[in-house]
């Protein structure tokens, strides 16, 4: 299990390819809060997405990197409810 606290706000999240995912705004109740300007395009876009920290598999210096590729790990962002984003 990834150690939460290590997660620094304005760390890079990227997918296991490489692709910038996002930037965290902050660890929130067992999840990554992304920051507002990577929320995406139309009804996503102007508020915070989530990735759960169970897709974390490992962070290495100001980067935090998924278990999935980017196209990928999107797909698994939620809304601030819990919902799905796509």
């Amino acid at each position: 299990m990834i150690d939460a606290a290590r997660i620094k706000e304005h760390a890079e999240v990227i997918g296991a390819d490489g692709v910038h995912v996002g930037t965290v705004d902050r660890v929130e109740g067992g999840r990554i809060k992304l920051t507002k300007k990577d929320s995406g395009e139309g009804s996503h876009k102007g508020h915070h997405h989530f990735v759960s920290l169970e897709l974390v598999a490992d962070i290495e210096g100001n980067r935090v990197r998924l278990s999935a590729d980017g196209d990928v790990a999107v797909s698994f962002e939620e809304e601030e409810g819990g919902k799905p984003v796509h």
